[in-house]
């Protein structure tokens, strides 16, 4: 049954037009995909059915009462809110019953005596309401997604706004669910979760991602947007790339024939005066017509031109790390790492957020000093960086100068271009290229800083999260260039199949700043995790062959002297980071501190969310601890 449906919709931003006159029908259960080049419309269409555009012509519908969640590409969220409240605002009455319990919780931990009645009566109607249900499922997805209830919204970095938002809309239990690009910012284990919580939304599902594994696990069908036409393709992502090829070969095809044609009556109608005053007053209105067809055929666009200014070759050792430990106050980042890199290396780092892998990317580069051992770094180095937050980016300079750098020519592969041109092979439009950095959407900012990177000469690329907001033609047209390139590689991606198709080995986290070499790509490293979880769940299933064996176990899960000593210091520690904190909070929440001291703010925001992230990791600590000191003992049972 639909739950919405798009009929004959038209939609165009100037003289784009991005659908023309597209029918869609979406059904509950079904999981689907949108694909398209970046400005395609994707988005548009998705805010069509979210109910938070208009169409230009045509007609939507919903389902009458229909509960709709959209996960948007720039969210856009109450600073003055708490990260549970912006997570529960689609929940209703329930939400604000939540926030006035909560409330109430602090005025009595406060010492309140009156706000006790006050909070049994909240607690009553939360109940009546399947509150607490609803609030378990908040807490459960903020926890998933690794961010703090209590946390202000104002002080979230952009990927924590993004989960945030992602957040938001699934404890909304929609019928509906529309999300863009929501893989972004995510690591693996939080994307797998993610996929395994879609298979089993009941509703009905479309979303926009440039995760081709993604897209295999969860797309039932394919929705393409292209020249402003909606094509549904049934079947996974592969079954969805093996019949596009055909098509274009078909249309390619198709067109060449018709230039043919045209080409043919063109020449026809310009032979001279006697062939005017012969000719068939049919024939003509054909070419008329031929002529019309021609002007309205929209070319497919054209594809991103990549090419590498690789530069003289580094020696043969790029970088090498003995023994290095670094650590942050009492965050243990890398721990007795060693490791060599030699020219043509192409490494991928793994770890979820926050685990340290740009802390290690600068340690291999020299860029950080380790607290002990040794970083040796080779000759001849020549390291381009791409930023995943876009540091690099001026956001006042336009396109033109953030690549041209003072010059209208850049040197690129050996050849000399003229900017204009060079940007033309990103897409970017005569038109845009005079256009200020702050108007362009993810994807134009990840081209342009692609772009700006390939027109340095360099020979070691540093690339942090490149593959954020590009499209998927142009995904692959990257992963083709550093499969040919011949210099080394460091990639940090959550991206598997681009981990699997680029890098020649991973260096991937395994807890308490350990790190870990391994060769090949994300599937090589997932199968050894598996091998290795296939292992300890068999040595746990063997059955002891008599009692004093689970004795002697029982004793090993006892605390160690320094595990009991952590476990007592860790209350204090937690409770001194939360005071800090609360502290910043209150001085981030002052509008004075805003204008009087800008760089302050930045620097305040920044300890905010390391704090965040070191309370989760201590919070975690303690409850591994705690566990394990509560474990029953085998021979008491």
């Amino acid at each position: 049954m639909p739950v919405a449906t798009l009929d004959s919709v038209s939609l165009a931003y100037g003289h784009v037009p991005l659908l023309d006159r597209v029918a869609l029908s979406l059904d509950t259960g079904e999981k689907v995909a949108l694909v398209g080049r970046n400005g395609t419309g994707k988005s548009s269409l998705l805010k069509l059915l979210a109910g938070a555009a208009a169409p230009d012509d045509g007609q939507v519908w919903r389902q009458p009462g229909l509960r709709v969640a959209c996960l948007a590409q720039e969210p856009r969220l109450d600073a003055a809110q708490s990260v549970f409240e912006a997570a529960a605002e689609g929940l209703g009455e329930v939400r604000s019953l939540l926030s006035d319990y909560e409330s109430a919780v602090h005025a009595v931990d406060g010492g309140d005596a009156s706000a006790l009645a006050n909070l049994e009566r909240l607690g009553t109607r939360l109940e009546a309401v399947d509150g607490w249900r609803l609030k378990s499922r908040v807490d459960s997805v903020l926890t998933r997604l690794r961010l703090s209830a209590h946390a202000p919204v104002d002080v979230l970095s952009g990927g924590q706004r993004k989960r945030l938002a992602l957040a938001r809309a699934l404890v909304a239990e929609p019928e509906l669910l529309l999300l863009d690009e929501p893989t972004n910012h995510l690591d693996v284990d939080s994307i797998e979760w993610l996929e395994e919580l879609l298979r089993s939304f009941t509703g009905a599902l479309l979303f926009v991602t440039h995760d081709r594994v993604f897209l295999d696990r969860l797309a039932d069908r394919i929705l393409e947007l292209d020249r402003g036409r909606l094509t549904s393709f049934p079947g996974s992502f592969s079954a969805y790339r093996e019949r596009k090829v055909q098509q274009l070969a078909e249309e390619a095809a198709q067109q060449e024939k018709f230039d043919r044609v045209l080409a043919r009556e063109e020449a026809w109608i310009r032979r001279g005066v006697e062939a005017r005053r012969t000719r068939d007053a049919g024939r003509v209105r054909r070419l008329d017509q031929l002529r019309q067809e021609r002007a309205a055929r929209r070319e497919r666009l054209g594809s991103v031109g990549l090419a590498l200014e690789e530069g003289d070759r580094s020696g043969k050792l790029v970088a090498e790390l003995t023994h290095v430990t670094k650590a942050f106050d009492t965050n243990v980042v890398v721990h007795n790492f060693s490791c060599r890199i030699l020219r043509g290396d192409k490494v991928g780092l793994l770890g979820p957020n926050g685990a340290g892998k740009t802390t290690l990317l600068r340690l291999m580069l020299g860029d950080l000093a380790p607290d002990s051992g040794r970083v040796r770094l080779g000759t001849k180095l020549a390291i381009a960086y791409f930023d995943q937050f876009r540091a690099q980016l001026d956001e006042e300079a336009s396109v033109f100068e953030t690549v041209s750098q003072g010059s209208d020519y850049v040197e690129v592969a050996g050849a000399r271009k003229h900017v204009m041109s060079y940007l033309g092979e990103f897409l970017f439009p005569p038109e845009r290229v005079r256009s200020p950095v702050k108007s362009l959407s993810g994807g134009e900012r990840n081209r342009l800083l692609l772009a700006r990177l390939f027109a340095k000469s360099a020979n070691v690329l540093v690339l942090d999260e490149p593959t954020n907001d590009l499209d998927l033609e142009t995904l692959e047209l990257l992963e083709g260039l550093l499969q040919e390139y011949s210099g080394t590689v460091l990639l940090v991606s959550h991206d598997r199949a681009f981990l699997d198709n680029v890098v020649t080995q991973v260096i991937a986290w395994e807890g308490d700043g350990r790190w870990v070499e391994n060769p090949g790509g994300y599937e090589e490293w997932a199968r050894v995790l598996r091998a290795r979880a296939t292992r300890v769940a068999a040595e746990r299933s063997v059955e002891p062959s008599n009692r004093a064996e689970p004795a002697r176990s029982a004793r090993q899960v006892k605390l160690s002297y320094n595990e009991a000593q952590e476990l007592k210091a860790l209350p204090t520690q937690i409770e001194t980071l939360e005071r800090e904190q609360a502290e910043l909070g209150r001085r981030l929440a002052d509008p004075d501190l805003y204008r009087s001291d800008p760089e302050q703010v930045k620097t305040a925001k920044l300890r905010y969310a390391k704090l965040d992230e070191l309370l989760l990791q201590l919070l975690a600590r303690w409850e591994e601890l705690e566990g394990k000191q509560g474990k029953p003992s085998n021979s008491a049972q």
